[in-house]
């Protein structure tokens, strides 16, 4: 079971991590030191719902049906391989976090939990993640090993999330560096690739 909940949370890593406007979101309310653990808590379980839906809806679907099960194994796979060359581009092309933080400008937690539900839920990503892909590789897992799978990708959110928002002040500065990002697409390319070998060499 913990090889199951290891390889959920590298699949939940390697899908939160990728550099898009919630991450940067995030992290630019660490850098304002602004309700930070609000929008942390708000992302992190906006995540694990539709994480656990996924496994509890999708991956049970997939559980029971073998001929499904294979076709999403591949199908997942595939996916995680365009993923993974989709990061080694971005590090090939290079890039870096451009801060457009107004200092000293302060939102209502209104306006700023607002903000969080609307980059977090009006991405079509965020549901052919959590729902769509981790739904059905959870269900290559079986019964239980499913929802062991989901609390990894889950878990992954919430250490990636808080320790954005709390280390916001750190990690702004760092994240303008084009090495910095490059390493990180790069760590991002290997985990995909990685979790889509394995789930191709599984029996």
């Amino acid at each position: 079971m913990m090889t199951i909940f290891l390889q959920g949370l590298g699949t939940g890593a390697g899908l939160i991590i990728a550099i898009g406007a919630q991450n940067a979101f995030v992290l630019s309310q660490g850098v304002r030191k602004q309700y930070v653990w609000i929008v942390a808590m708000i992302c992190a379980v906006c995540d694990g719902v539709l994480i656990f839906s996924g496994a509890a809806g999708v991956g049970k679907m997939v559980a029971t049906n073998s001929i499904l099960k294979e076709i999403t194994a591949w199908g997942g796979a595939l996916f995680l391989f365009y993923y993974g060359i989709r990061s080694l581009q971005s590090a090939i092309a290079g890039g870096a976090l451009e801060r457009s933080v107004e200092r000293g400008k302060s939102d209502t937690i209104t306006k700023v939990v607002g903000a969080t539900l609307a980059v977090t839920l009006l991405n079509p990503h965020v549901y052919l993640d959590t729902l769509v892909l981790v739904g059905s590789i959870s269900g290559q897992f079986g019964e239980q090993g499913r929802y062991v799978f989901a609390l990894g990708a889950s878990t992954a959110s919430f250490l990636w999330f808080f320790s954005l928002g709390g280390g916001g002040v750190i990690l702004a500065p760092v994240f303008e560096s084009e090495k910095a990002w490059r390493l990180l697409d790069i760590t991002v390319w290997l985990v995909m690739w990685g979790i889509a070998v394995q789930l191709l060499l599984m029996d």
